[in-house]
């Protein structure tokens, strides 16, 4: 059984994700850093349709919680050959007359910070097994570059630039490393939205709809596939065609 491992999978986009790999087979581990109630019934779920889940608590942009974490999944599941570095933390709008180096380093630890340590740490499994899939949650964001958000935006891209860097280092090893870039796809912490909010947004999708967890999920599905067993240093935009590369 290959060991797929979600980070910030307790709710919204992580929660679909696990899921979905659950559903393809995958023995996932649903972490979360505080709602341990929500990853529990993420892994109910899956396990009330014949899935294999467990839950792990920890905090993925701390050293040593990442070390223990990735420990536990091991000795539980077994060693993680595919990582989902989805986790992540509140977004706010600050104008650049406000911005502070504090926010930058808000952003780049969980963009940055976290996907480095979570490799890190079950590096040394995939490259023993010889085989390895690492999917990054960026965003397109860094195209649409809207003002307030510069250091969202920019953590967004140098997310982007580790996965192709990785990409480069990590392909002798038999690992692929890919980035999965969702537009807005609303969830869970956005809240109650106006309908002309999400209707102004839809106007601008040539698809012309919202965008669900589920399609972001199918995109991480594909990467982790053997179907995507050549596939390296990319990124996959699910937005409906909302920014084109």
């Amino acid at each position: 059984m290959t060991v797929a491992l979600v980070s910030g999978a307790s709710r919204g986009l992580g929660a679909a994700i696990a899921g979905r790999l659950a559903a393809d087979g995958f023995a996932v581990a649903v972490n979360y850093a505080a709602g341990r109630s929500r990853a529990e019934q993420v892994v109910a779920d899956i396990r009330a349709v014949g899935g294999i889940a467990e839950a792990f608590g920890a905090d993925v942009t701390d050293e040593s919680a990442v070390e223990d974490l990735v420990e536990r999944v091991r000795a539980a599941l077994g060693p993680v050959e595919v990582l989902v570095a989805n986790a992540t933390g509140p977004q706010p709008e600050i104008p650049l007359g406000r911005l502070e180096w504090r926010d930058h380093l808000d952003q780049l630890e969980f963009f940055v910070k976290s996907p480095t340590l979570l490799l890190r740490a079950v590096l040394a499994d995939m490259r023993a097994a010889g085989n390895g899939r690492v999917i990054q949650i960026g965003s397109d964001i860094f195209e649409r570059a809207l003002p307030g958000q510069s250091a969202y935006v920019a953590a967004k891209g140098a997310q982007w630039g580790l996965t192709r860097s990785w990409a480069r280092e990590l392909g002798a090893d038999g690992i692929t490393v890919n980035l999965v870039a969702p537009g807005w796809v609303p969830v869970e912490r956005h809240g109650a939205l106006p309908d002309v909010d999400l209707a102004g947004y839809r106007s601008e999708v040539p698809l012309g709809r919202i965008g669900s967890p589920a399609d972001v999920a199918a995109a991480v599905s594909y990467l982790a596939s053997d179907a995507a067993s050549f596939v390296t240093g990319q990124r996959i935009t699910v937005n409906g065609g909302h920014t084109m590369d």
